[in-house]
């Protein structure tokens, strides 16, 4: 796998818009900005991929106050804007 950088987009590994950035970059993880929720941490076992500047996380492995924050990312975005 590729390192992480900051800044790096993140998706999840079953969506395709854009959920957060990297904020930080550990040994054990990375810390994810969420649009309208703050700051998470990840542990780096949830990270499915790096590649072209973005990281891909395991859905299926990240606590459930993230899961519910991805899926509020975009709550506040006019869906006639692309």
């Amino acid at each position: 796998m590729n390192p992480i950088r900051e800044d790096y987009v993140v998706y999840v590994h079953d969506g395709d818009k854009q959920v957060g950035a990297v904020r930080h970059v550990s040994k054990d993880g990375i810390r994810v900005y969420v649009e309208n929720a703050g700051d998470f941490e990840v542990p780096m076992s949830a990270v499915r991929d790096v590649t072209d500047d973005k990281v891909t996380l395991d859905c299926g492995k990240l606590a459930m106050d993230l899961r519910e924050a991805i899926g509020h990312a975009h709550q506040g975005e006019d869906p006639r804007i692309p």
